[in-house]
């Protein structure tokens, strides 16, 4: 199956009301419709005769290294479209050599979910996803959480002070979780209640000095996920982030937000090498993989696929969605004459409809 069957057979046996929770966005779902449509506005121009049989798709990360530049981004509350959860999404990405950034909303915990990693490989790449919470104690109480359970990176979201508007889930009644299941991380913390979607903590009032203070309480290196200024980038960088994540929470935020592939060039000029520019939203195909890499990612992350493939076939799903992008990448490699990541350059890309 492509990716967009996967989709539509996941719409066809999920309960409505949790569908729309992973696939709606935020408002009008502009954001989340432009991430896709912006990989269309791109195209690839091949170069030919660069010789070389065997190509290197291999990718250095903060606290991995794996054999193709796709990550599993961070979603919610995956036992909701399948009862192994978070467990068979760990599994699946230890098994592809991918790396897994387990959240906050996990309804597994994020000890079980390393544990069910290991199951498949013996050192597995688990990063962790944290909100800054409005009380630094519970933050640093995730963060030890995270770090006893083995995990190799932190993640931290910065592009959401406050819950984005979510039309469908208001319109379902869709504020809790059906009993039995809860954002088991947030489990015997101060707060609401683990079931209820108000138990993952966001703060208005964070600032850089939260997130500096993540840095001084853990020896993991840490990411800062949801960047599309390139001035955010260059403090993120300056704070001592290990990498920038450019994001646009997957069009579940801010819907006046550009899409995220177009905010990458300048992020990455604006990193200029310093650490790892990774990217999230709208990557279905492993053309999209090329595109992003030419325009100055490191990697990309995947999150409504792996969804939809969990809910299709649990475990043997989610690695289909994996291998999937992987091959259609390299091949895609192959096709634009390179043998290595570096080889897919901006000066590969041109805007349809634009000068060439």
């Amino acid at each position: 199956m492509t990716l967009r069957e996967l989709h539509d057979n996941a719409r066809k046996i999920l309960d409505p009301v949790v569908y729309d929770y992973v696939a709606g966005g935020a408002g009008e779902e502009r954001a989340l419709a432009d991430n896709e449509r912006a990989f269309d506005r791109y195209a690839l121009l091949p170069r030919v005769l660069s010789g070389g049989q065997a190509r290197e798709t291999a990718v250095d990360l903060p606290g991995a290294r794996q054999a193709a530049p796709v990550i599993v981004a961070p979603t919610a509350f995956h036992r909701l479209v399948h009862r192994g959860g978070e467990r068979a999404t760990a599994r699946a990405a230890a098994a592809e050599g991918a790396v897994l950034v387990t959240g906050t909303a996990a309804t597994t915990a994020v000890l079980d979910v390393v544990a069910a990693a290991r199951e498949a490989a013996p050192d597995p790449a688990v990063w962790f996803q944290l909100y800054l919470h409005p009380r630094g104690e519970v933050t640093g109480a995730l963060v030890r959480r995270a770090e006893e359970a083995g995990c190799t990176a932190l993640v931290v979201t910065v592009d959401s002070p406050v819950f984005g508007r979510h039309t469908r889930d208001l319109r379902n009644g869709f504020a809790d979780l059906p009993p039995g299941y809860a954002a088991e991380n947030m489990r015997d913390l101060p707060g609401a209640e683990p079931g209820a979607l108000t138990a993952i903590p966001m703060s208005p009032a964070a600032c850089w000095a939260d997130f500096a203070a993540v840095l001084d309480g853990t020896s993991l290196p840490v990411l800062v996920k949801g960047v599309l200024h390139p001035d955010d980038a260059r403090l993120a960088v300056g704070h001592g982030a290990a990498g920038v994540i450019v994001s646009n929470h997957g069009g579940r935020q801010c819907d006046a937000a550009p899409a995220a592939v177009d905010c990458l060039p300048a992020i990455t000029e604006a990193v200029a090498g310093r650490v790892p520019v990774l990217l999230d939203g709208g990557v279905r195909r492993g053309s999209d993989v090329a595109v992003a890499l030419a325009l100055g990612a490191s990697a990309v992350g995947v999150g409504r696929p792996v969804v939809w493939g969990l809910a299709v076939d649990g475990e043997a799903g989610v690695r289909q969605v994996l291998a999937t992008l992987r091959d259609e990448y390299d091949h895609t490699l192959a096709l634009c004459g390179g043998r290595r990541n570096a080889d897919l350059t901006a000066g590969m890309v041109v805007r349809k409809g634009g000068t060439w």
